[in-house]
């Protein structure tokens, strides 16, 4: 980030090519952060979705024929004989054996800390793109200046 860092008047000081280095830097890392943002927003989509099936399943009375999704298409019946436990993926294929509330009280934290973390990327989103808009604008600036100059 360097001398730039300390506002418009670091950037005027820069050349034109030093500011469209700049504006590449910070363009890519609006990019990196609205991709992080994306994945964030679907992982807790995923979880919701997770949390909703474990509240479904924790109503659901033992031996009841339920509906297996092996597809997004396709689903084989069976019986549920165990609605106390769940399988957990906690990720890089690993699962952890929870009782029902625990599963619940996983997807919850598991939500919260995605949230806080979406919140706070989006802050610094926000700040970077700032600091894109600002290059561009000092950019066009001076290739305007460089081109009336010539």
């Amino acid at each position: 980030m360097g001398s730039w860092k300390s506002g418009s008047m670091g950037l005027e000081r820069m050349s034109v090519d030093q500011l469209k280095a700049v504006k590449e830097q910070t363009d890519l890392e609006v990019n990196l952060l609205q991709d992080s943002l994306s994945n964030i927003r679907s992982a807790t989509t995923r979880l919701e979705i997770a949390s909703s099936a474990l509240n479904d399943l924790s109503l659901r009375p033992p031996a009841n024929q339920i509906l297996v999704p092996l597809t997004a298409s396709l689903y084989v019946p069976a019986a549920l004989h165990d609605s106390t436990h769940v399988l957990i993926d906690v990720g890089t294929g690993y699962f952890i054996e929870k009782t029902m509330d625990e599963g619940k009280d996983y997807c919850e934290r598991k939500i919260n800390l995605l949230k806080s973390n979406f919140d706070q990327l989006v802050e610094i989103a926000s700040k970077k793109k700032n600091v894109a808009d600002e290059v561009g604008v000092i950019l066009q600036a001076k290739l305007k200046q460089l081109a009336s100059s010539s």
